[in-house]
């Protein structure tokens, strides 16, 4: 039988519930919600559910780095840092340009169904791997250019990475860019930390050669939690079913595919280009859908009431039992 004090300490823990406007970066003009009553819900059942099923499934270009700095200066995708090595043969960067030019509006057309897109992405990725063999690189020169743009992670991703390792959150960074230039932004802004995995495209080498890519392939439309499947890092996560996902990109939306249907998800996109071409499709696969927005205070906002509510519940723990 439910004794008074317990009926008390249970009612203490499971009846509250955040309203978004309690949630400052989430009232800011330039956050867009489609449906505040859905993200309210999903919301509460991630505080509900407390930092132990938790994880952030993210993207890395232009998502953990910015999309714009203040100063204007540009900032590198991980294979721009990667085109920047002086060793480079210049026939090399002058073809991954023409590739680029070629399958990047394919990649971000509106109007091409995902499948067709697919198609495309193979092609490219195998091209641009195939165009990586045959010559020697020292991987050190992509910590000689990464080093420079240790500074372009979004403003407070140092203390939501430190955050999220304080918090025993495993932080899994999906790239279709070159996993190499990730690990070395990483490592120099000081946040690759021991819960940070990364799934990316690495440098792979024969005779002290470049040999193309390690597999998996992994391109803007595969880059979601299937991949996982049969490693360490699946059995380590597979039960997390409460995920923060973030992008930059359409595609980016499909992330936490591959989960248990249960799961409560909250997708969070940041939008910078063709804003109004591109903000009712954002807001259509997005959750929260963020303009212009250089910062991780979004996150961040999620994560403090989820953590508020695990010490609340603590704190009524432990008047019970005292």
């Amino acid at each position: 039988m439910d004794t008074p004090n317990k009926m008390q300490f249970q009612k203490q823990t499971n009846e509250f519930f955040v309203r978004l406007e309690e949630v400052k970066p989430l009232c800011d003009a330039n956050c867009k919600i489609k449906d505040v009553d859905r993200v309210e819900q999903i919301l509460n059942a991630l505080i509900r559910g407390g930092t132990q099923r938790l994880q952030l499934v993210t993207d890395f270009d232009y998502t953990i780095t910015k999309q714009r700095t203040a100063d204007g200066t540009p900032v590198l995708s991980s294979f721009g840092i990667f085109n920047s090595c002086k060793s480079l043969p210049k026939g090399y960067v002058e073809e991954t340009e023409k590739l680029y030019h070629k399958y990047r509006p394919i990649e971000v057309d509106p109007h091409l169904p995902i499948q067709e897109k697919i198609k495309y992405m193979v092609e490219w990725w195998t091209k641009s791997g195939e165009l990586l063999v045959g010559f020697p690189f020292d991987e050190n020169e992509i910590d000689d250019v990464a080093v420079k743009y240790k500074d372009s992670l979004r403003d407070q991703s140092n203390v939501l990475f430190h955050t999220l390792y304080r918090l025993n959150i495993p932080v899994l960074i999906f790239s279709a860019g070159l996993g190499n230039s990730v690990i070395s932004v990483l490592k120099h802004a000081k946040v690759l930390l021991p819960n940070v995995k990364v799934i990316s495209n690495f440098l792979r080498y024969r005779n002290c050669l470049l040999d193309g890519f390690q597999e998996p392939m992994i391109h803007t439309f595969n880059k979601n939690e299937t991949v996982l499947e049969g490693t360490d890092y699946y059995d380590l996560v597979h039960e997390r079913d409460h995920i923060i996902v973030m992008g930059d990109s359409i595609g980016d939306a499909d992330m936490a595919r591959g989960v248990p249907a249960s799961s409560n998800i909250i997708k969070i996109g940041f939008l910078f280009d063709h804003v109004e071409q591109n903000l009712e499709r954002y807001m259509s696969v997005f959750d929260i859908v963020l303009i212009d927005d250089q910062t991780m205070n979004v996150p961040l906002a999620l994560l403090s009431a989820i953590e508020a509510q695990e010490k609340k519940n603590l704190e009524a723990s432990f008047q019970f039992n005292s």
